[in-house]
């Protein structure tokens, strides 16, 4: 199954050994990851400016997540869907991926519960989604 974990995600993942964490493990061994690069340069900004990680710790985790996902360069919503366009740009991304979920945090993305076939979960409600 193809999975995209959102930017929130894979910080928590990062920071805390916590769901997001063994989301992003199990995710690695049993999935194939879909991002793009404007998700993981949100990542990395992420770490440097809100965690403080160094430049080069945050550009190590980013070597790490690319050699475990596949790049995919998205295409463009057609129209707006989200009032934030960081959300649309993670819609693009896992439509032009083509995955069966994005993991997030995000309220605003959750709201939606599905996007063109694609199931939007919260990290603890991906286990029930794979299980199905």
């Amino acid at each position: 199954m193809k999975v995209l974990l959102d930017t929130n995600v894979l910080v928590a993942a990062f920071i805390a050994h916590g769901t997001c964490h063994e989301v992003l493990e199990h995710c690695i061994h049993h999935h194939e990851l879909i991002t793009s690069a404007d998700l993981l340069e949100e990542f990395r900004g992420v770490m440097t400016e809100k965690f403080h990680f160094t430049p080069a710790e945050a550009r190590e985790a980013v070597q790490l997540l690319r050699r475990r996902m596949n790049l995919i360069e998205p295409h463009p919503l057609e129209k707006p869907v989200c009032r934030d366009a960081d959300d649309d740009r993670v819609l693009a991304a896992a439509l032009t991926g083509g995955v069966s979920c994005i993991v997030t945090g995000d309220k605003d993305l959750l709201t939606l519960e599905e996007y063109r076939g694609i199931r939007i979960l919260p990290p603890d409600g991906f286990w029930r989604f794979e299980q199905q």
